[in-house]
């Protein structure tokens, strides 16, 4: 994420605009201070209450969610919490964040990549199909940008091959999809909080599922593999001992991050019109300039506008990618890159040998994409600030300026 205003960009008068940027309220820093004087900070009864509320909003009961402190951690327990034997292959998109593919490594699974939708930007049902192997176990698609994947063709292919589905939902909180929610398709669904998302904790996440007991799984991974957690070991119904019963994790989440979350969670669908509205106004505004922009909302979905990412071709921009995100950075505007692609870090190169050219769609869009500021904390004023920037560094370049 660009730093914020500190940066010397050359508008000294106009603050920064941080790609991203939360927005919190007088509410969420009164919940936070009461959380504080409590004097309960680690897992407690914020966690409980933003668990109970983030289920209700999804349409599920509290036993079918657990609250953890990031979206990598719901993803990782997840796969363990599947069941999946070591070695294991696990279809995933090129075109996500590194947390995607690590945690299915660190699950000691081995992923898989099939390539994307230039279109949606998300993972394609037909690369799936052509992925699989005898040693495939599951398929872990990628809601991007906060666009609901393909997921009656996703669940067709599992069903005919008897694979495990864990949604990443990190984009993906308002996702809908022929009138189910996103999380709410396979086997687990995994969500973030983290300071960019749509909902913010600071850090923190989130496991949906349609099994409890695979849930109730997760949840004591999630926490050393203790058999109890230290809300009702300590609380005042007395002490309770604990068993551990597996080797777990420290990944819970803790109070303080849910005290920011619960009214976060309370304001999710008015925040979620203030960025449409923003979205809206982004696609009218560069309607006619010659770059790609995201392809609108398919019939019987909703889009999460968690992003919103123009495409940057060089032959028609006039201006290469990072050369456009370094004019805006000039002008006070902050930027994203979302993503380039997975085979193309140093990392996943040396150690499965994959090229990036094997994956030729997530490749240009990794390398052509650009995501603007669009938050619920951007004000009308902001928006038209991008507008005007973009138009300006577009325009220069198209008239050879």
């Amino acid at each position: 994420m660009n730093s914020p205003s500190d940066r010397d960009t050359g508008h000294a008068e106009t603050p920064y605009l941080v790609f991203g940027a939360p927005q919190i309220g007088e509410e969420d820093i009164a919940e936070v201070e009461a959380c504080l004087r409590s004097g309960w900070l680690g897992t407690g009864p914020r966690v409980a209450r933003f668990e109970s509320d983030f289920a209700a909003y999804k349409g599920l009961t509290p036993d079918h969610v657990a609250a953890v402190n990031s979206c990598t951690a719901a993803l990782h327990v997840s796969m363990i919490a599947a069941d999946l034997e070591p070695g294991s292959e696990v279809i995933t998109t090129p075109l996500t964040f590194c947390a995607t593919v690590n945690a299915i490594i660190h699950a000691g699974l081995t992923p898989v990549l099939a390539d994307i939708d230039p279109v949606t930007m998300n993972i394609d049902p037909a690369a799936i199909e052509d992925a699989i192997t005898p040693r495939t176990r599951a398929i872990l698609p990628v809601h991007f940008a906060g666009r609901p994947c393909g997921m009656d063709a996703i669940m067709a292919i599992a069903r005919k091959h008897h694979l495990v589905v864990i949604e990443d939902c990190a984009h993906a909180i308002e996702t809908e999809y022929n009138g189910h929610k996103a999380g709410s398709f396979g086997d687990f669904g995994c969500f973030s909080f983290y300071v960019t998302k749509n909902l913010v904790t600071g850090e923190g996440g989130m496991i949906t599922g349609r099994d409890p007991e695979r849930i109730a799984r997760a949840r004591m991974l999630a926490l050393h593999g203790l058999s109890r957690d230290a809300w009702h070991r300590f609380s005042d119904s007395g002490y309770r001992h604990y068993q551990v019963v597996e080797a777990g994790f420290k990944y819970n989440m803790m109070d303080i991050q849910a005290a920011l979350g619960i009214h976060q969670l309370a304001r999710i669908e008015t925040n979620w019109l203030q960025r449409e509205r923003i979205w809206n106004r982004y696609m009218d505004a560069f309607a006619d300039l010659p770059v790609n922009l995201p392809a609108q909302p398919q019939p019987d979905t909703r889009h999460a506008h968690h992003l919103f990412t123009l495409r940057i071709d060089p032959q028609r921009c006039g201006i290469e990618r990072d050369a456009f995100i370094e004019a805006l950075h000039e002008r006070g505007i902050g930027t994203g890159v979302h993503y380039i692609s997975i085979p193309e870090h140093a990392y996943y190169r040396e150690r499965f040998g994959w090229r990036a050219a094997s994956w030729p769609a997530a490749l240009r869009v990794g390398r052509e994409t650009v995501s603007l500021p669009l938050s619920a904390g951007l004000s009308d004023r902001d928006a038209s600030r991008v507008i005007a920037s973009v138009r300006e560094v577009i325009q220069e370049r198209a008239s050879g300026a």
